[in-house]
């Protein structure tokens, strides 16, 4: 398929997404996102990664599920665990001197404490919230209503592009642009875009337009 005449991109919905997922996202208008595949465990749906002074760390949301096959729609959040607080605790340590986390911290910090019944609803505010940050207002969101076996000529099927085997954190394939981290000697690439924002605020932007990976 020619990457370049498709108008949409169907994948699924991340936790915090890395900046691989958003450089794939930047070349599309509409984003449709996969919510009734099968859920998997050990994934970047309920997976994370941020810079620490000391690591890369994950935060992980803790979930329940009914049997051994559950849509990713139907996955509730686990709150008997006290995720929410280790979370925030985390990421205001890793960025509360960052350049931008004054500007950006209360955004994220009132969605994971809003106790959403699923996952993919925080998921998707997430998402919603940062693609605003970005200031990239002319994408269209579209959930899928069943498991979409196939896409048209105009829609790019990269479900099963970014996971942790294939794009795990500190991934250092492709053209990741690098920029001032707080932690580190070394750049470290393809965090949760939360890293990029709270470092470079509006020129996250600029460095997702100068990044890129390969098309498969």
């Amino acid at each position: 398929m020619n990457h370049s005449s498709a108008d949409a991109v169907l994948l699924e919905l991340h936790y915090l997404p890395c900046i691989a997922y958003f450089i794939h996202l930047k070349r599309f208008r509409k984003i449709i996102l996969e919510v009734n595949e099968n859920y998997t465990k050990q994934t970047y749906r309920n997976r994370s990664y941020i810079l620490t002074a000391n690591k890369v760390q994950m935060l992980s949301i803790p979930v329940s599920k009914d049997g051994e096959k559950s849509k990713l729609k139907e996955i509730r959040i686990d709150y008997t665990q006290r995720w929410q607080n280790n979370h925030w605790r985390a990421i205001k340590s890793a960025y509360g001197k960052s350049p931008f986390f004054d500007f950006f911290a209360d955004y994220f910090h009132d969605i994971l404490y809003s106790n959403y019944k699923f996952l993919v609803d925080m998921n998707l505010d997430l998402l919603t919230k940062c693609l605003e940050l970005l200031s990239w207002h002319d994408k269209q969101i579209e959930i899928t209503n069943t498991y979409m076996e196939a896409t048209d000529s105009q829609c790019i099927d990269l479900r099963g592009e970014i996971d942790l085997k294939s794009r795990p954190p500190e991934d250092t394939e492709g053209g990741f642009k690098a920029y001032n981290q707080i932690f580190g000697k070394n750049f470290v690439p393809n965090l949760s875009v939360i890293d990029l924002l709270f470092c470079e605020g509006a020129n996250a932007n600029v460095i997702l337009g100068q990044s890129s990976l390969p098309h498969r």
